[in-house]
């Protein structure tokens, strides 16, 4: 079979190294970009494999028999439409996974909290002793798992990578939330909500938000009452009924039990008890004991980037949420750090928009912010919506907007970069503007 593989970064290196290792020969490899992030090493371990960088030449898909994509292709990218030869198949690395696995798995996906939530399943899976492969979306490429030879996978899935998923078979299926996210690349939310909901597809069990105005439209036909027994269990910040997982006045509960006050939860923020909920259905769902999550969730302090506490200074906390790359991740943020604070929020946003709708911050921004100071490409597009109901500051760079962020303080206020936006105009990464903004914040 004529193996072709679409990109050349962690995902489509780690499909080289499957196919390699499975003596499966790789035809080419292909890729948009001039110098892409594993081009150099590729060519030191595989000098035998064409690579062609710069574009998809029609001359390579149109002999394709099997397209392996990367997450970051879109499988109707008009080069692959136009040269793709009928009945190619077109498949991503987690279809490769999945036909390769026969141990159960945790499906997690969402616009918000996958990493958390992922990562959090992973570890209380580890405290019950069992041998878990966590990874995909976050982390370690999927395929690079197979390794570990694990009894459990728990995997963080983007929309992308279902796109091309076909054949996973979840012992228990999740969709966290829903909200306007990467309509640079979908033509609209329904589009995208498609893409996620297919995690649905031949799930044993389903785990769900039952607060979220999408997420319970999302689920299977049999599902779609909503009902809680062995294979539908939800969870959400309201009173739980029998096997729901919620909040009882100041208690984690599943049902009428309590089960652990939030002040003994160490995760940041009101929207992470919703994540450390999720996290506990879905450990119910693979029988992991609830004295073993619980004590994960008294140790467990939270992802880097993801509402991480930087440090206090003068009694402000500042606070990098630097993974919240879309609206609805800044809007949870600052409802889920709103009490956290005597006074109000100095919120750090902008970076590139995805043509995304900035509005459903303006409430937000104007009840818990005391300013907002504004980077990148959408700054002005959000200047234009914030500024009649907040003093709106622009910045140069990182450091001029931590400046700019502590000059606007008050007593009792703190510092929140949440940006709503990608971070490539400027960084790298989400990851990398993380760290630049602790480096400014931990020099002053």
């Amino acid at each position: 079979m004529n193996t072709v593989i679409g990109g050349l970064g962690e995902t489509g290196f780690s499909c080289v190294q499957y196919f390699t290792a499975q003596g499966i020969p790789v035809a080419a490899v292909i890729d948009t970009r001039e110098n892409p992030p594993k081009l150099a090493e590729f060519k030191a371990l595989y000098p035998n494999i064409p690579v062609y960088t710069g574009g998809f030449p029609r001359e390579i898909i149109s002999k394709t028999q099997q397209l392996i994509l990367s997450p970051g292709i879109p499988k109707n990218h008009p080069d692959i439409i136009s040269a793709l030869p009928a009945g190619a198949e077109i498949i991503g690395d987690i279809e490769l996974l999945a036909r390769n696995i026969s141990v159960p798995v945790v499906a997690i996906t969402g616009s918000n909290g996958k990493s958390t939530v992922t990562t959090l399943v992973g570890e209380m899976a580890k405290a019950a002793g069992i041998r878990v492969g966590v990874g995909g979306n976050l982390g370690i490429p999927a395929l690079a798992l197979l390794a570990e030879n694990p009894e459990l996978y728990v995997l963080e899935l983007s929309s992308f990578q279902l796109e091309t998923t076909h054949s996973l078979r979840p012992k228990v299926a999740t969709v966290l939330n829903i909200c306007a996210d990467h309509l640079d690349r979908y033509a609209s939310v329904d589009e995208y909500t498609a893409a996620k909901c297919r995690i649905f597809q031949n799930a044993e069990q389903v785990v769900f938000n039952r607060q979220d105005p999408i997420v319970p439209g999302l689920l299977p036909p049999s599902d779609a009452r909503g009902r809680n027994d062995g294979n539908c269990i939800s969870f959400g910040l309201d009173l739980p009924l029998e096997n729901q997982y919620g909040l009882i006045e100041d208690c984690l509960a599943r049902g009428n039990e309590h089960l652990l006050t939030l002040s003994e939860v160490k995760l940041f923020g009101r929207h992470n008890v919703v994540n450390a909920l999720a996290a506990l259905a879905l450990g119910e769902s693979i029988g992991l004991p609830i004295p073993v999550m619980l004590s994960v969730l008294k140790t467990f302090t939270g992802l880097a980037h993801r509402c991480e506490w930087v440090r206090e200074l003068n009694g402000v906390p500042w606070i990098n949420d630097s993974k919240g790359t879309n609206v609805g991740a800044t809007v949870a943020a600052l409802q889920g750090l709103a009490s956290d604070i005597a006074g109000k929020w100095v919120l750090i946003a902008g970076g590139v928009g995805k043509n995304a709708d900035f509005t459903p911050l303006k409430p937000l921004v104007q009840q818990h912010c005391r300013a907002v100071v504004l980077l990148g490409e959408a700054q002005e597009e959000l200047y234009q919506l914030l500024h009649s109901v907040i003093p709106c500051l622009r910045a140069r760079d990182m450091a001029d907007a931590v400046s700019k962020a502590l000059e606007s303080l008050r007593i009792g206020d703190g510092v929140l970069l949440s940006p709503a936006c990608a971070s490539t105009d400027m960084f790298q990464n989400f990851a990398e503007r993380g760290e630049v903004f602790k480096r400014v914040v931990e020099s002053l």
